[in-house]
């Protein structure tokens, strides 16, 4: 525990610039500066670096990209393998593990050793693993790396330790299971086929003993030929020779049939007793044409043939459809006597696996389901029905329903909203699921000590909202909610839908919910928000729609005479453009030139419709297109319940709502925030042309450009939806524009008091809306910036703002003028140019860890991030395109300047808001007591108060307007803000105040009517002294700071990162404290202390990153976070060393013993007559006292860093030595097995000596000496 003092040391109180601007408030990373406190700061911060540990929890969702599957019959758990390399083992609910390849090789293929508690996985890096499933976490045993064939098939008895392995060579090795070392018995394939064959035989496709013989091995090959081998006198039984090539091979559970699936879309049985032709030829899809012939069908890629006591034998298989049938969805088909049905699937079928009641393969196999494992989805379908529903799945398999677009993680929530969100979801589930247990119920798993409520919020590309419960370490949906329901559905060829050719105009950016009030607002890509209420009863509800004018001026071009030909313009004192308001345009209205203006891009309902219960809307909010130009998206949101307010802000502007009275109260560029507290140095320009002209004479010399850019530019979504990592399989074709359909709406804003630097307004029934640079009579601005504040603003919040966000200049490129172009300011050292904001695209594209400083490597990194021109405005171009590595060396070669002074060097730039707070808070120095103040940060790492005066009595809140009061503070810090959070001066987190859930929809009680109930926690509440003030926690993307307030003083700063950049910031509650924790665009995973921001932990946790990491990662309390791994996968994990402490009680076990079933007697006749399949010693035929040792260049073993050895992690205390004690009994069982199984092969090797030893006795019992 440390003591962090700040006490008077008789400094002057220096001024805000002063404060702002100096170096002092900058460079010591972790240290106290030298800025007065109004008395001592006293604050024991609890957290050391010992409370932090990062490590991955679990993996909920669908495998990306799967490529094998297998099942253990008795232990009834399921594998799945990856192309990524990894592996996801599935039991009952909460039995959940993901495993991973070090070397990310492809998974073959699965092999379970039935009831051991072991996996065998061969990868595409011709490598055998063995996984150890006898623990929490498993681990790889052996590894078994094959040097000089590529491995095509395994194949494992049931209860046998050696493993046969077919390779591309056509020959196949023995492995032992329990030493992994390739025994010396191999079957080569010129001995397996006839010495006349002329042609190889191709990889082996298929190996498995016979059910009537265990000493007999079946062999398939791929071109056709099929190999009984019998193990004990080292030759071929028969060898069948077949014209097409064989995809699979399944046995007859008496061993005198099996059936195969060839290429051609045939089914061919054969019988033992007849090698020579099958003896059943099917093509079960192919139909006889008018010509005699069948039609052509696709290859059967797999067939299982299971026999049961009570009906016909089943056959199921997948592929095998005719070609003639175009669009036809793929199929598994069911074969039950002269019954055929054929279930055809969303997606390709991968594999799939029918799952029996015996693990015996010489048994009636009595099958009663099917797995079937697609590209995108797992079903299970019953097969003790006539119709063949399919179990109800019980993973969230289908996160990835609709592709995920944001997350929003929430730990310890209400605990009664879990209940209500489920009952309310639980009415609306699919029906027609079968009755029956999921098949799939094996582990086990407790609950343990992780008990608090976590939620999980999803968006999707759809529009769709998901909620899931997230407690435990488990994933279950609790709440769908469809935002697409709110609007009329886009009609083909009409709106912004055809201009643009925007796919899914309502794709979810950005959700921000209050747990305790049950308020829900969804931002969408379309520039639109929505604002939910919850209620328990369904309602009729006309949603109200406003319409919001936030939109800058298209940038014209500057030409050197009009400053000079206006000097009326040149005002260099003002610091604000004087508005002009434009009347409300009719809906649908167009401007002279026929572009669109004053015209939303999706239309609301208008007719009263039924909702139901749950979440219900209750207003929209829409920006409006501006000649022509679409709304920028939204960049930054945030809701209060306890205000009634709802602020959001893009790189135009910021606006806050009253949605209660569901007004506009403020509508304003990021500029005319400042007001006279601007920290820049803004030097007038000459103001643009007549808007007609200028714009002719734009689009005539850019019209080809345009075009061009805007391809370029508009990346999509589609790439965070495409489900593939490959980057070259990105169709930029269908990357489509992010907002695409617009439909006249009217409009109807009502004006609210505005800040002091904006003109009084007169009283009109349109909402004022402020502009950078549209409609200004007074001279334009530029922006003199400090160098080392500068940064890339289509970076909000530290990566793109959208996954698909418009360019953000909503003007033309600008090209030269005359015969001397425009005067533009070049960029001076160091200043990265201003740049058109492209799509948050979840590209599969890592991200470089430079150790380059400043914003040379930053830019670049951002460059091959997006992947798309960037284009400057700041810089002179003498042609209209250039190429983008000339662009990024010149970008390489910049310096950055280390100073802070403001730099003499003049830019036109824009800022972004980038974060936004409601709070208890000082909007000036001077200021008594707290009051309701709106935090703005921006994307010059500005961070600007707005105070807010909001009516207390309950009708006068209703009825009285909100009031905006002049801008207060400005502080400022390096890169994008991205994150406020507000201490009391002990150092304990303030909660935003909320209202109290009531639910609007209820009937009314005369006694008790409903009232708004507050829940405020003022800075002041939990402190002896009123009005003491309150600590201010702001985190940029390169910087963090603590304020403390009113005073403005700055008592801590950090330099969090140089070299790359914050994507994401939260402050979060562990251990009854608070931390500051930060994600890098360079993998690491960082916690300061709070306030002292003392770095606490500093993890390479990725290596390389990319865009969907960045667009999903998230932070909560309780010490965890998560981001979405793949498409359709979310991974959590956890920074809380208490958490990986308890991680192994928290996971489920995935092994339980069980006794293995009994064979079933198979009767004197059948033992007599049906062979000696029992007495096979493979012991004794592969082992190395027979077989002989194998080469060792052809495989080299690796032992294994896990096994048993996997579980000691790092623990201490009672759970670690609880984890040794089990580590110590696993040990002693293991070796206990071993000593028994060596006890029972040194008897038979006894007996059989003896045996010997007595038949050599006999036999020389009479003979002579002489006869030796």
């Amino acid at each position: 525990m440390k003591k962090f003092r700040k006490v008077l040391d008789g400094l002057t109180t220096s001024s805000p610039g002063g404060t702002i601007g100096s170096p002092s408030c900058g460079s010591a990373a972790g240290t106290p500066t030298a800025a007065p406190t109004p008395k001592e700061i006293d604050v024991q911060e609890t957290l050391v670096s010992e409370n932090f540990q990062l490590c991955k929890t679990v993996r909920h969702g669908f495998p990306y990209q799967p490529t094998a599957l297998a099942f253990d019959p008795v232990q009834k758990i399921l594998a799945i393998g990856s192309r990524s390399g990894g592996v996801r083992i599935l039991g009952r609910p909460g039995v959940d593990c993901y495993c991973q390849h070090e070397s990310g090789a492809a998974v073959l293929q699965l092999q379970f050793l039935i009831n051991e508690g072991a996996l065998v996985t061969a990868c595409a890096d011709d490598t055998l693993h063995l996984w150890n499933l006898r623990q929490r976490r498993p681990a790889v045993l052996h590894s078994l790396k094959f040097n000089r064939e590529r491995i095509t098939f395994c194949h494992l008895p049931f209860q046998s330790k050696w493993l046969y392995v077919g390779t591309e060579r056509g020959n196949t090795h023995i492995v032992n299971i329990e030493s992994f070392i390739l025994s010396g018995y191999v079957i080569m394939w010129n001995k397996a086929i006839e010495l006349s064959t002329k042609t190889h035989p191709g990889p082996v496709v298929h190996l498995s003993d016979s059910p009537k013989d265990e000493g007999k091995l079946l062999i398939g090959f791929e071109g056709g030929t099929i190999v009984q081998w019998d193990l004990r006198a080292k030759k071929a039984d028969f060898r069948i020779y077949y014209d097409e090539a064989i995809h699979s091979v399944s046995w007859h559970h008496e061993g005198k049939q099996f059936m195969c699936s060839h290429s051609d879309g045939s089914l061919t049985l054969w019988n033992l007793r007849n090698t020579t032709k099958p003896f059943q030829v099917t093509f079960p899809h192919g139909k006889i044409q008018k010509d005699g012939r069948k039609e052509s069908c696709k290859p059967i890629l797999k067939v299982e043939y299971k026999t049961s006591r009570s009906s016909e034998p089943f056959v199921i298989f997948s592929g095998g459809l005719s070609y003639d049938k175009a669009g036809r969805r793929p199929a598994l088909t069911i074969m039950h006597g002269k019954a055929i049905t054929v279930l055809e699937m969303d997606h390709p079928i991968v594999e799939f696996m029918v799952l029996c009641e015996t693990p015996y393969n010489n048994e009636v196999q009595e099958p009663y389901a099917v797995v079937v494992l697609l590209e995108k989805d797992l079903i299970v379908v019953d097969l003790t029905q006539s119709n063949y529903p399919v179990f109800e799945n019980p993973y969230p398999m289908d996160i990835h329903e609709s592709p995920v677009t944001c997350t929003a993680y929430f730990a310890d929530c209400p605990p009664d909203i879990i209940p209500i969100l489920y009952s309310i979801g639980a009415k609306h589930k699919k029906t027609g699921y079968s009755q029956k247990e999921w098949p799939v119920g094996g582990g086990t798993w407790t609950l343990g000590s992780h008990t608090y409520s976590e939620i999980i919020i999803t968006g999707h590309a759809d529009g769709s909202i998901k909620f899931w419960d997230a407690s435990a370490f488990t994933l279950q949906m609790l709440y769908k909610l469809k935002t697409s329901k709110v609007f009329e559905k886009p009609k083909p060829g009409d709106g912004r839908a055809a201009e643009m050719g925007e796919d899914d105009p309502f794709a979810v950016q950005m959700v921000s919910w209050c747990p305790h009030s049950r308020i829900f607002c969804v931002v969408g890509i379309s520039a639109h928000i929505i604002l939910y209420r919850f209620s328990k009863y369904e309602a009729n509800t006309q949603t109200v729609s406003l319409e919001v004018r936030l939109q800058c001026e298209p940038e014209d071009i500057i030409t050197p005479s009009e400053n000079e030909n206006n000097p009326c313009f040149s005002e260099p004192t003002s610091h604000s453009p004087q508005t002009h308001y434009q009347h409300p345009v009719s809906p649908g209205s167009r401007t002279p030139d026929g572009a669109k203006d004053s015209v939303p891009s999706l239309k609301v309902k208008e007719k009263m419709v039924r909702v139901p219960p749950g979440y219900q809307s209750d207003l929209v909010i829409q920006l409006l297109w501006v000649d022509g130009e679409p709304p920028q998206q939204i960049t930054s949101l945030d809701i209060n319940s306890a205000y009634g307010l709802l602020a959001f802000g893009n790189c135009n502007g910021l606006a806050v709502v009253d949605y209660l009275q569901k007004t506009v109260i403020l509508c304003i560029s990021t500029l005319d925030l400042y007001g006279a507290t601007d920290p820049y140095q803004r030097l007038t320009r000459s103001p643009r042309r007549n808007r007609q002209s200028t714009s002719e004479h734009c689009m005539r010399g850019l019209s080809n450009f345009y075009s061009d850019s805007k391809k370029r530019i508009r990346t999509s979504y589609q790439s965070l939806t495409e489900l593939t990592d490959n980057q070259q399989s990105i169709d930029m074709e269908r990357s489509k524009s992010p907002t695409s359909v617009h439909y006249p709406t009217s409009l109807h804003n009502d004006p609210r008091i505005l800040p002091e630097p904006v003109a009084s307004l007169r009283a009109s029934h349109c909402s004022p809306v402020f502009y950078l640079l549209d409609n200004v009579k007074g001279p334009g601005r530029k922006l003199s910036l400090p160098t080392d504040l500068k940064t890339d603003l289509d970076h909000v919040n530290g990566h793109c703002t959208s996954p698909t966000s418009q360019p953000c200049s909503a003007g033309k490129p600008r090209i030269p003028m005359g015969p001397e172009g425009p005067r533009l300011t070049r960029r001076g050292p160091g200043r990265p140019p201003f740049r058109k904001a492209q799509s948050a695209a979840c590209m599969e594209i890592s991200l470089p860890v430079s150790h380059t400083e400043g914003h040379a490597s930053r830019r670049a990194m951002l460059q091959q991030l997006h992947g798309v021109t960037m284009y400057s405005h700041d810089e002179h171009h003498t042609t209209t395109s250039y190429c983008w590595n000339e662009r990024e060396s010149r970008e390489n070669s910049f310096s950055r300047s280390r100073s802070s002074s403001v730099s003499s060097i003049d830019r036109d730039t824009k800022e972004a808001i980038t974060t936004l707070q409601f709070g208890e808070s000082y909007g000036r120095k001077h200021d008594a007591l707290p009051t309701p103040c709106l935090w703005v940060g921006t994307s010059l790492g500005v961070v600007i108060l707005i105070p807010l005066s909001i009516p207390t009595d309950h009708e006068e809140r209703m009825e009285d307007p909100v009031t905006v009061g002049p801008s207060g503070a400005v502080l400022m810090l390096k890169g994008s803000v991205l994150r406020f959070a507000f201490l009391d001066c002990n150092g304990a987190l303030i909660q935003s105040p909320y209202e109290v859930w009531r639910d609007l929809n209820a009937p009314e009680d005369p006694d008790r009517p409903r009232r708004r109930k507050l829940v405020h926690f003022s800075p002041s509440s939990s402190q002896d002294a009123f009005g003491e003030g309150h600590l201010a926690v702001v985190c940029s993307e390169r910087q963090a700071k603590v304020f403390l307030m009113p005073s403005q003083s700055c008592l801590f700063v950090h330099n969090i990162t140089e070299s790359s950049f914050v994507l994401r910031a939260d402050v979060v509650s562990l251990c009854n404290s608070v931390c500051l924790a930060c994600f890098c665009a360079n993998g690491h995973v960082m916690t300061l202390s709070l306030p002292s921001l003392r770095p606490l932990m500093d993890v390479n946790y990725l290596p390389l990153t990319d865009m969907r990491i960045a667009r999903t990662f998230c932070f909560t309390n309780e010490g965890q976070a998560l981001y979405l791994s793949s498409p359709t996968e979310i991974q959590r994990i956890t920074y809380s060393q208490e958490m990986c402490d308890n991680l192994q009680e928290m996971l489920g076990e995935l092994f339980t013993p069980i006794e293995t079933p009994e064979a079933q007697n198979r009767g004197f006749l059948k033992g007599f007559f049906g062979g000696n399949a029992h007495t096979f010693d493979r012991e004794e035929l592969f082992g190395e006292a027979a077989a002989g040792k194998a080469s060792r260049s052809l495989a080299q073993h690796i032992p294994g860093q896990g096994g048993v050895e996997g579980m000691k992690v790092a623990a201490s205390g009672v759970v670690g030595d609880l984890a040794r004690a089990r580590i110590a009994l696993d040990e002693r069982g293991q070796r206990l097995g071993e000593l028994e199984e060596r006890t029972a092969l040194m008897m038979t090797s006894a007996e059989t000596f003896s045996k010997h030893a007595h038949e050599l006795m006999l036999k020389c019992k009479d003979k002579k000496w002489y006869q030796f």
